[in-house]
């Protein structure tokens, strides 16, 4: 197989790192006879690809209907004799297909879709989505392709493939004092962490709840530290301020040290409400920190009640609470979902196991 992974993102988050750790799974498990991928040239993937030495080639980018983006991309493919085009988000999914309806790109195209979200609200979207050229929708949990069900016609086109996290990245499974260190937090306190990006749908809000009634009502020592940033950010801080958390929550920002921070945790605390998977619950596997997580969106697919996690109700405060007191309290709890969730991660989302399901997918289209 000869394969382009096409974007058009230029931000880094759990989707831009798949591409990477698809192109690296591929490569060294020999699936591919050649690939490369096609991006924003001022992007995280560029630069991130072209450090690791991957054919990447950047393309100027203005825009979703960025037509010289189209047309250089259906001459990549024929300069290339690829086999298939593999579409990572929705602006790269409509150049993908201005490509082959306005230059005549005649590859057969795949799409990756990560988001929980309806696609049916304007005529337009919902027809890109059904586009003759598009063979396969390849979602990252069951969810994904139920909200996809309203727009896709053709619901034989949609798959699942989950998500994937890279092993090696998180070798370090024991604490070191390191934020504890870095923030001033007395030796007995515990951790309790959440990395996510300051955007709605990661619901802090109950997050800083949970932690009012942790602090507040059940007084456990413990400092709570959420690391990321976003457009949300400033609205969380003047909330966590009114709260009177100020002395609790600490904002660590953003950290390119997560595989040395993450096994810090003492607990990891997710409060998304609309998760596809949840890629940083995988990485908490990794460094074999115990999972208080919503019981919503592609979580369940990823923690397995009471088995590698717990699930509390959406939105809850008081339920996340209730579950974050039952797992620290119960030391034998953690030891088990730490053993179980870390098995889960290599039996269920590791680079190898997610590129040869993806890659049979693909391979579906050019048989």
């Amino acid at each position: 197989m000869r394969l382009i992974q096409v974007t058009a993102s230029q931000v880094w988050r759990g989707h831009e790192q798949k591409i990477i750790y698809l192109y690296e799974a591929f490569r060294d498990l020999g699936y591919v006879e050649d690939q490369w991928i096609v991006c924003p040239k001022d992007s995280e993937v560029y630069e991130i690809a072209s450090q690791k030495k991957m054919q990447v080639i950047g393309l100027d980018f203005n825009g979703e209907y960025d037509l010289k983006f189209a047309k250089s991309l259906k001459n990549i493919s024929e300069e290339k004799n690829a086999d298939v085009v593999f579409i990572h988000n929705s602006q790269s999914h409509t150049l993908a297909v201005l490509a082959s309806l306005f230059y005549g790109m005649k590859i057969p195209m795949a799409l990756c879709r990560t988001l929980i979200k309806r696609v049916d609200t304007n005529f337009f979207r919902k027809w890109k989505y059904n586009y003759k050229g598009i063979k396969k929708i390849i979602c990252v949990s069951q969810p994904v392709v139920d909200v996809l069900k309203f727009a896709v016609k053709d619901h034989s086109r949609l798959s699942v493939v989950g998500s994937v996290t890279d092993i090696k990245k998180f070798p370090k499974q024991e604490k070191t004092g390191l934020l504890h260190k870095e923030f001033n937090i007395p030796k007995d306190y515990k951790i309790i962490g959440n990395i996510a990006e300051f955007t709605g749908f990661k619901d802090h809000y109950t997050w800083v709840d949970t932690v009012e009634i942790l602090v507040k009502e059940k007084k456990i020592k413990a400092k709570f530290i959420l690391v990321g940033k976003g457009k949300l950010e400033g609205e969380i801080r003047q909330y966590v301020e009114e709260k009177g958390l100020t002395d609790h929550i600490i904002f660590a920002g953003f950290r390119k040290d997560v595989p040395q921070i993450l096994p810090e945790f003492d607990l990891f605390l997710f409060t998304s409400n609309n998760e596809p998977t949840g890629g940083v619950l995988l990485e908490s596997y990794a460094c074999k920190v115990p999972i208080v997580a919503a019981n919503a969106g592609g979580i369940p697919e990823v923690i397995v009640e009471n088995e590698t996690g717990l699930l509390a109700e959406v939105g809850n405060p008081k339920s996340f609470a209730d579950k974050t007191i039952q797992l620290l309290e119960d030391k034998p709890l953690q030891e088990k979902f730490k053993t179980n969730g870390y098995q889960y991660l290599l039996d269920n989302f590791t680079k190898d196991v997610i590129a040869k399901k993806m890659f049979d997918e693909l391979a579906e289209i050019i048989e």
